[in-house]
């Protein structure tokens, strides 16, 4: 069981992880200047693009990862975002770096993360119902997105994707499915950038609990003009953000 994995550029090595109903693909209006000084790592994570047939939980998938990209620069958007600091607590020695967007530690709460997976399986439920095009359709447009234009949002690349591998990684790996590691993130001692939009309140404030929690030294970005999808939706603010943020860290 391999994740795929597509590597561009040389230098130091950034690996990217994208969001649900994603693929590594995704990241392309972001990474397009960094192979000129990076090795750049994309991997279609578990359940999804060419990795569909992947069935993992957010530890299995860290461990894939691991195991595929090998040390690196770890930058995760939302699904990805929890993934990396899955990596980060399960592989310390394969992270040198952590940029986490739209992330989240998990649910604390029993009942509300109860709920919450009520909702991831009903989700999953709605997938197979409706198909793939439907869902995408009515997936982006929930309010999460709102500020996300049609024209980024990569409809044609989450198409890559299918019914089952989604159904998948909802089932084993959603919000709900998650144990909390917000009493772990002390021991994540490399360097951690903590992103969101600045229109996205509620990550925002995760992003500075996020940073304010990890062992190691870390900043919060908030990215102006955006909402959930900082990094799609002002992708030239973003990559400046994470440009200067990885020099200064020498990663």
């Amino acid at each position: 069981m391999a994740l795929h994995v597509e590597r561009s550029g040389s230098g130091p090595v950034a690996v990217f992880v994208h969001g649900f109903t994603q693929t590594g693909r995704s990241w392309a209006p972001v990474v397009e200047g960094l192979v000129d000084d990076h090795e750049v790592v994309l991997v279609d994570a578990p359940g999804h693009g060419a990795s569909s047939a992947v069935a993992a939980d957010l530890a299995t998938g860290a461990d894939l990862l691991a195991h595929a990209v090998g040390p690196a620069t770890w930058v995760g958007y939302s699904m990805g975002a929890r993934l990396c600091l899955h990596v980060a607590l399960r592989h310390p020695d394969h992270v040198r770096g952590l940029v986490l967007v739209g992330g989240t530690a998990g649910i604390e709460d029993d009942a509300e993360r109860a709920e919450r997976r009520a909702q991831d399986l009903a989700t999953a439920a709605r997938i197979e119902a409706e198909g793939l095009d439907r869902f995408l359709e009515g997936w982006l447009a929930q309010p999460l997105f709102a500020s996300l234009p049609p024209e980024r949002a990569g409809l044609e690349d989450r198409r890559r994707n299918t019914v089952a591998g989604l159904r998948s990684s909802l089932v084993l790996a959603g919000t709900g499915s998650q144990k909390p590691l917000w009493d772990q993130l002390d021991a994540v001692r490399v360097p951690v950038l903590a992103v969101a939009g600045a229109h996205d309140e509620r990550y925002g404030a995760l992003a500075r609990r996020l940073a304010g929690s990890v062992g190691g030294p870390a900043e919060v970005a908030l990215v102006p003009g955006a909402g959930h999808a900082a990094h799609l939706e002002q992708p030239e603010a973003f990559v400046g953000m994470l440009e200067t943020w990885l020099e200064s860290h020498n990663l």
